[in-house]
Order: C-alpha cells, then sequence, then structure tokens
C-alpha cells in the first residue's frame, strides 16, 4: 500500500516539481527554496501514512538586527501556516528549521493528494520567505 501511495504522491507532485525518487522510495523536490522528502511508513498494521518533510532554511543568525530570535519568532507563528510543524535546531552555524507533516494517505486520489501536499510546502515555503527576508 505504501508504494501506491508513493507513487500518487509523486505523479501529483510532478505536476509543479522535478521529482527524485530515491532508491528507497522516497521522493526528493525543492519549492521556492525550500527542500522536501516525502516518506511513506506504517505506524502499525493498516495504518499506512506518508511523512512529508520541508528543510525551511539552516544556519539562519542566532538574532536578528532587533535581536529576536529564531525560535521565539517561529513560535510567535512565523510563516502561519495551518498544515506542519516546525521545529528550530540550534546548528553549528547557527539555527535551522524543518517543517513536517504526516498524514493518512490511502484512498487519495491525485488531485487530494496534490492539494494537501502543496498546502504543507506553501507553509514551509511562507515561513522560509519570513525567516530570510532581511
Amino acid at each position: 500500500m505504501i508504494p501506491a501511495m508513493l507513487d500518487v504522491a509523486r505523479t501529483a507532485l510532478e505536476r509543479y516539481h522535478d521529482v527524485t525518487v530515491d532508491d528507497d522510495g522516497a521522493l526528493t523536490f525543492a519549492h521556492g527554496g525550500v527542500l522536501c522528502v516525502v516518506q511513506g511508513l506504517e505506524l502499525e498494521e493498516g495504518l499506512p501514512v506518508l511523512n512529508l518533510t520541508c528543510v525551511v532554511a539552516w544556519d539562519l543568525p542566532v538574532s536578528d538586527s532587533a535581536g529576536t530570535d529564531v525560535p521565539t519568532r517561529v513560535a510567535l507563528g512565523a510563516g502561519e501556516g495551518l498544515f506542519g510543524t516546525p521545529r528550530v535546531i540550534r546548528g553549528d552555524n547557527g539555527w535551522d528549521v524543518t517543517l513536517r507533516y504526516a498524514f493518512p494517505a490511502s484512498g487519495l486520489d491525485e488531485k487530494a493528494m496534490g492539494t494537501l501536499l502543496m498546502l504543507v510546502v506553501s507553509s514551509a515555503s511562507s515561513l522560509r520567505a519570513e525567516l530570510t527576508e532581511p
């Protein structure tokens, strides 16, 4: 079932992006500077899900010109997306930000899958724009 869900996701995404299928079946693509990967997994028998992870930004400065740090900006609603959970991690060179969204995808047709995936990716792009604007 997971390969079938990934096939639907690939077909839906290829309407908008160049998609690469990795050796493990994961789908990778980029949207507005945001790197994304879709992976399939079965949480338990009968519950297959797709997980979309977007690398929103990396090596962001510890604080901006106003003295506000990235975690605070994200917590205060940067990007204001309805789909996905942002995560901020302190890396060696600054803040790294990801956005993840997991959902049961069995039964979604290409149009519905494409709409859902693009809503998440659009949220990630909005978050990136807000965090990387000077």
